[in-house]
């Protein structure tokens, strides 16, 4: 059993463009789902898909390479298990000057750090892609 599964989502995908693999498999939720849409309209993967798979319904994450290198050059994970962080609309931070985004789970989903701040809303920090 995975006790961070977001965390683990992330380093899935870091070890997997580190290896230079083509794809990644994640264990598939709605939050992951959720997160794999935001960076792949974001630009840090190429493409997702959701594979129907037993036991367990799986993400087939396609990774992105510019001139052989990763798209993405970060992912961090913020808000953890032990310790949650929460940011008001206000406090909501920019990653690394505007070039990378956070991810936020908020009262209307999961969307960047910019769209939360735009819409005027708060919420629990999950990760930085950059």
């Amino acid at each position: 059993m995975v006790t961070d599964p977001i965390a683990d989502m992330l380093t899935r995908l870091r070890n997997g463009a580190m290896a230079r693999h083509d794809s990644v498999m994640i264990p598939a939720s709605k939050m992951k789902l959720a997160i794999a849409k935001i960076i792949r309209e974001e630009g840090f993967v190429a493409d997702y898909t959701l594979v129907k798979s037993e036991p367990q319904r799986m993400i087939k994450v396609t990774l992105k390479y510019i001139d052989k290198q990763p798209a993405f050059l970060g992912l961090e994970k913020v808000s953890k298990p032990g310790l949650r962080v929460y940011a008001g609309k206000r406090e909501i931070p920019r990653v690394y000057g505007g070039i990378g985004i956070a991810i936020i789970s908020t009262s209307k989903g999961v969307m960047t750090g910019q769209d939360a701040w735009k819409k005027n809303l708060g919420g629990e920090i999950l990760c930085y892609v950059w």
